[in-house]
């Protein structure tokens, strides 16, 4: 059975277009380029720069957000690679449905 690591996001500098560096609380760092998933209602906004660069550290929830009200579970930021192709996936997907819908 999974179990849910609990992790909190203690740090971030953005590093790059859609790039930030992730710092937790049991000092690790994650580089992450969220720009492939960014799709959808939620996680959409965010390609616009402007929008992403106001990403700030929620002191209650201890994650990263948006002003749109987009965040992430710090689990899955920090274990960012056991996560980023299923992201990317459904990312692809929202895409894909997207077009097929403006058509």
């Amino acid at each position: 059975m999974y179990q849910h690591e609990l992790y909190d996001v203690v740090d971030y500098q953005i590093v790059g277009d859609y790039t930030i560096r992730v710092v937790f609380d049991d000092g690790s760092e994650q580089v992450i380029n969220l720009e492939p998933i960014l799709y959808g209602n939620i996680y959409g906004p965010l390609r616009d720069l402007a929008t992403f660069n106001q990403v700030r550290l929620d002191p209650d929830a201890k994650t990263l957000v948006w002003p749109n009200g987009a965040d992430f579970d710090p689990e899955t930021l920090h274990n960012w690679d056991q996560y980023k192709d299923s992201w990317i996936k459904w990312a692809r997907d929202k895409a894909i449905a997207a077009a097929q819908k403006a058509q």
